[in-house]
């Protein structure tokens, strides 16, 4: 029987890249982007994956993408 390991267990860090501007969005969305690292479209973070920063990525899903980094 093998074993499952959940995504976020296995991922330690992912690489956040910005996709789309920060012009006209809410102020909310606004303050995630500058918390995750970002601030340009296409200026790319590193960070490990904490339930913080999964839950900031998810605020803003529509504004990033999100790589997993295994090593």
């Amino acid at each position: 029987m093998t074993k499952k390991v959940k995504v976020a267990e296995a991922v330690k860090k992912v690489k956040i890249t910005q996709t789309r501007s920060m012009i006209k969005r809410p102020e909310t969305q606004q303050r995630t982007i500058q918390s995750l690292g970002l601030g340009r479209v296409h200026q790319t973070v590193e960070v490990a994956y904490t339930p913080q920063i999964e839950g900031m990525v998810k605020k803003v899903s529509h504004l990033v993408s999100v790589k997993a980094i295994i090593k």
